[in-house]
């Protein structure tokens, strides 16, 4: 951490030329004696990439910024603010602490709260950063969440892990055990230090897959943020014997859509040939597998087992997008053209053997519009497509 960059010359610099093209600033060299011009580069990109994401971070005096890798990977204020509200209690560890944005919301509900960074630059700047932030009740370590706990006294009401999803070598892993730390291999260790776990996975992993490797899990969250999957969580507690609820949320500008279930429900969906609404649940609860219980909730027809789209003869509020149906034909690629006279449409595919790409292709079909089009197969396993406009 360069304490040069906090100085009043060197922050000016980095506001003045927020916005500028980094190529032709780098090219200039820095005019900043002790800090180089690509510290101060990075310290443009990692605050632009706050601005939207951690707007608090963006809007406070004198913050130092990380590698931009550390703000591409940390959780935003809106998933952050969503977790804090899971936990509850006096004492609670974050032993992956990152950039601290979690640690930071859970400071807001928890009396004493830990942070853990096993890299000692990142762990100096979120240390510093927290003072700026007022941040009274957050402990900054420096070191292996895991080494810390085996060396502490504490019990905690909670644990917190958000486990990389890199290995040594870089690349990217689909299982928990696969992660850094592996959870699964530590687990029966955490439960000596706590009763309550809480792990934030990648989007990327299979929920039955993780429900496999973990002991205990008593509830799943799925967090989509303008319908684009965030975060899943998981939190365990090493008493639990019920069945497994998920619960979703897609965090809107106007309202935020929930859906939750218990996974173990036996619930038989019904079916049905196109009616006169189409219903295309949001990225969350895609994501939960939730597909008979959706349409078993709100009295929903499926229009194929592996469609996952739903129909009504009447319009009803829906956790995801709404259409009107206003016309149903077979795909045949000379039907557009009199159909849709501006050629233009969205476009999507469930259940269809045909990219989006190659559809447009054959079809000549721009993207945009008020009509979308939703080629899918019908119950009886005929290709279809349905013209509709959103309601």
């Amino acid at each position: 951490m360069n304490a040069n960059i906090l100085l009043e010359e060197s922050q000016q610099f980095i506001k003045n030329h927020l916005y500028d093209d980094l190529t032709k600033l780098i090219f200039k060299g820095s005019p900043i004696a002790g800090v180089s011009i690509q510290e101060l580069a990075n310290q443009i990109v990692a605050k632009n990439k706050s601005e939207k994401k951690l707007p608090t971070w963006f809007s406070q005096e004198k913050i130092y910024y990380p590698e931009k890798i550390s703000i591409e990977q940390t959780s935003s204020e809106i998933t952050a603010n969503y977790k804090s509200k899971l936990v509850s209690g006096k004492k609670l560890i974050d032993i992956t602490g990152g950039f601290g944005v979690d640690c930071y919301y859970f400071s807001k509900q928890i009396s004493e709260v830990f942070h853990c960074e096993i890299v000692p630059d990142l762990s100096t700047i979120v240390a510093h950063n927290y003072q700026q932030l007022n941040a009274k009740n957050i402990t900054t370590i420096s070191g292996n969440g895991i080494d810390y706990l085996e060396k502490t006294n504490d019990f905690f009401d909670w644990i917190y892990i958000d486990p990389s999803r890199r290995n040594d070598h870089k690349e990217k892993v689909f299982l928990l055990k696969d992660c850094l730390p592996d959870v699964t291999k530590y687990l029966d260790f955490l439960f000596t230090k706590t009763n309550q776990i809480l792990i934030k996975v990648s989007p990327i992993l299979d929920i039955t897959n993780t429900i496999n490797e973990l002991k205990f899990v008593s509830e799943i969250h799925i967090i989509a943020v303008q319908n684009e999957v965030k975060e899943l969580l998981y939190l365990i507690n090493k008493n639990s014997t019920k069945e497994i609820k998920i619960l979703t949320i897609n965090i809107l500008n106007t309202e935020n859509q929930k859906f939750d279930f218990f996974i173990n429900n036996q619930i038989t969906a019904k079916y049905n040939l196109p009616l006169s609404y189409l219903y295309e649940p949001n990225a969350a609860i895609l994501k939960s597998g939730g597909f008979d219980q959706i349409g078993t909730e709100f009295n929903l027809f499926k229009l194929h087992k592996h469609s996952h789209l739903y129909t009504s003869n009447s319009l009803i509020d829906f956790p995801g997008r709404r259409f009107k149906i206003e016309n149903i034909f077979k795909y045949d690629k000379k039907i557009f053209k009199k159909l849709i006279p501006e050629n233009k449409a969205n476009i999507t595919t469930r259940n269809f053997p045909k990219t989006v790409a190659q559809i447009r292709k054959e079809t000549n079909l721009k993207d945009g519009g008020n009509l979308y089009l939703f080629f899918t197969t019908d119950i009886n396993e005929k290709l279809i497509c349905l013209l509709t406009k959103k309601c």
